[in-house]
């Protein structure tokens, strides 16, 4: 329950700084045409996150007294709190163009974790696969968005 909590978690906190914004500031911004309809990024984020909890729960299962799964957790940990502050810089400070970094960044701890979770667990680190296909997306998304405002 604590791996699946957890992320769901971040989303939760990512969501109080998003959900009001959504019909006020995100709705007044261009968007390329690629960008999906507001419903999608729930469902969407929610399954991402079950995925990464499940990951979890694979990797910790293996022993927390493993070193490699100590920090393979704790980079699962970091990149789960980037995921939260993309949020609040993108929406709360209403910044894409610093978002954009941070986009950048949390994806290189997102393939960082999957490497981790590979070294411990095959299927962990695959469970992570659609995460990091989604965030590539975002970054193209947030991009999209800085560049057009």
């Amino acid at each position: 329950m604590i791996a699946l909590g957890v992320p769901q978690m971040a989303g939760i906190i990512g969501s109080l700084f998003t959900a009001p914004k959504i019909p006020t500031w995100y709705e007044s911004l261009l968007k390329p045409e690629f960008a999906p309809p507001n419903w999608v990024f729930g469902p969407v984020w929610i399954t991402l996150f079950v995925l990464m909890g499940i990951a979890a729960f694979l990797v910790w299962r293996r022993g927390l007294e493993r070193r490699e799964v100590k920090i393979a957790l704790g980079v699962f940990l970091l990149q789960l709190t980037l995921n939260v502050f993309w949020s609040i810089i993108f929406f709360g400070f209403q910044s894409p163009g610093w978002a954009f970094a941070w986009i950048i960044l949390l994806w290189a701890f997102i393939i960082a974790n999957i490497y981790l979770f590979l070294r411990v667990s095959t299927l962990s680190a695959w469970l992570l696969a659609p995460y990091a296909l989604w965030v590539t997306f975002a970054a193209y998304l947030n991009y999209s968005i800085w560049m057009l405002n």
